[in-house]
């Protein structure tokens, strides 16, 4: 299962570059109860203080500190280098092309080079789908991935999946792992030993 997942991974990255699997949904190779046993440091915008997703990330006991001097919505994650920036369509005015977000999404990639907009669709309205087009065509071709959340659950699930992966030492064994799934997929692979014949 985890060869096909790397697969459809890199199938997804041909195809939309600046969208990303949500880990929420996806089942990873290692046992789920390894994350809730990884701690981290958060820091989080006070806009979100009494947001959902900072009572199930403190229910975790993660180390939790509230700022005013990072941008309103942003969840960082100083220890892996990964900023999340929370986006909820429906607290945006009409047009977008005016509601300032662009510009918002802007600041936040110039200060994160890891970052991620995380784009709060409960349901799969207009408005929705508008603010996913509007960043998609923006930021195409740059770093900065987008994640599509149902709910505070999920919001914390992937962002938590995200920050993990990104942190020693699991960036070490997921590049060992993907290795030795690259591996195995071109030892196994009827395209390779056709390529063989043919060179």
């Amino acid at each position: 299962m985890f060869q096909r997942l790397a697969i459809q991974r890199s199938f997804g990255r041909r195809i939309f570059p600046n969208c990303v699997i949500n880990p929420a949904l996806s089942e990873m190779a290692t046992p789920s109860k390894t994350t809730a046993q990884w701690k981290t440091t958060i820091i989080i915008s006070s806009s979100l203080q009494n947001h959902d997703t900072c009572r199930a990330l403190g229910a975790q006991q993660h180390r939790i500190r509230f700022s005013d001097s990072v941008e309103a919505g942003s969840f960082i994650f100083p220890l892996s280098g990964t900023a999340f920036l929370l986006v909820d369509p429906q607290d945006l005015p009409e047009p977008l092309e005016e509601s300032g977000l662009i510009e918002r999404i802007e600041t936040f990639v110039q200060v994160h080079r890891n970052c991620f907009v995380l784009v709060y669709t409960p349901f799969n309205g207009e408005k929705e789908l508008q603010v996913l087009t509007l960043i998609q065509h923006r930021f195409f071709g740059t770093n900065l991935k987008i994640l599509p959340v149902r709910n505070g659950a999920q919001i914390a699930k992937g962002m938590l999946t995200v920050a993990k992966a990104t942190s020693k030492p699991h960036t070490d064994k997921i590049r060992e792992r993907m290795s030795l799934a690259q591996a195995h997929i071109i030892e196994t692979s009827p395209v390779w030993e056709m390529l063989k014949d043919i060179l």
